[in-house]
């Protein structure tokens, strides 16, 4: 991406929300005005591929931007001011630089902590040293990892991932489950050997089904490392088709294809009913966020959103 489109796509918006059949777009809602008691910010990135430096001033589209050091200084600044933070990750935290040829995602995983994700669910680079070489520096994720349409009760990796998390934000109520993508023909068998992959969108609409009818979750989230939208190939399952193609799931936060989107996209469900899906590109030169503000009953009224810049003006 060239830096003068990147510019392009980066920006804030509000929206008014009906995470139900209608929405419209608005400059102004009095957002201020809402309690942040009721506001829940989601805090995203994916494909990050061990990029922990920010890239060369001579790198020609996208000099001095990223950097692990900058993005953990915005998240503390977000914290500061916001009461109930989640920060998720949608997979392929490994591969690209040096870094991980030599440490195999341990340094990855470490700062990751030290930023205090709440979850990552895993991307197929994830497996690039198989299933041992992540079982080898999983210790260093002090957050969970949720994989749910991926098998993994025959491998080293059983019992080592989740299904589903729900986490409780001061009374907003979250229920997170994770989708990645066909391993077979991408990944070597050598690398996941027993892991069985199961269709993302009948185990999407179990989990969503699951959180938000018998687990009464105010916010339904899909961590999803399938692929935003494959131009030419209209039948392979990406995020487009997952939220088309379900019901329950209210935002679905995607990784895989490397898609800088220029704000979050809605599409209608099975149920006409709006689902919010965001990626924001890779090498963490961008931070998602999305806020939620909730009524009192806690349905959602207004939606705001930045996907932020990582670059020099942010100080380590």
């Amino acid at each position: 991406m060239d830096r003068k489109r990147f510019i392009k796509t980066i920006g804030g918006g509000t929206m008014a929300m009906a995470l139900a059949p209608n929405m419209m777009m608005a400059e102004d809602f009095g957002l201020s005005t809402l309690s942040s008691t009721n506001k829940l910010t989601i805090l995203h990135t994916n494909d990050q591929h061990s990029r922990i430096e920010p890239f060369d001033e001579s790198y020609t589209k996208n000099p001095n931007q990223g950097g692990f050091a900058r993005r953990a200084s915005l998240i503390q600044q977000i914290r500061s001011k916001e009461n109930n933070v989640l920060l998720l990750d949608s997979g392929d935290i490994f591969q690209g630089t040096p870094y991980f040829n030599f440490f195999g995602g341990e340094l990855e995983f470490k700062l990751m902590s030290m930023m205090k994700y709440d979850a990552s669910t895993m991307g197929n680079h994830d497996f690039d040293n198989g299933l041992q070489g992540f079982l080898n520096v999983l210790p260093n994720a002090q957050f969970p990892f949720i994989c749910s349409n991926y098998d993994f009760k025959n491998t080293v990796l059983d019992g080592k991932t989740s299904l589903y998390k729900i986490f409780n934000k001061n009374g907003i109520k979250v229920g997170i489950f994770g989708v990645g993508i066909q391993l077979e023909g991408l990944v070597g068998k050598k690398q996941y050997q027993e892991t069985v992959y199961s269709n993302p969108i009948e185990v999407a609409q179990h989990y969503s089904n699951f959180l938000k009818n018998e687990q009464k979750c105010d916010l339904v989230i899909c961590l999803s490392h399938i692929g935003y939208d494959y131009k030419g190939e209209p039948d392979k399952v990406s995020d487009k088709i997952l939220a088309a193609s379900t019901e329950n799931i209210d935002l679905i936060l995607g990784g895989h294809t490397h898609t800088f989107l220029p704000e979050p996209q809605t599409f209608k469900n099975r149920q006409g009913k709006n689902v919010l899906v965001n990626q924001v590109g890779w090498a963490g030169l961008l931070l998602g966020r999305i806020d939620f503000h909730f009524d009192n009953n806690k349905n959602v009224q207004h939606i705001s959103w930045n996907n932020q810049v990582i670059d020099s003006s942010i100080i380590a």
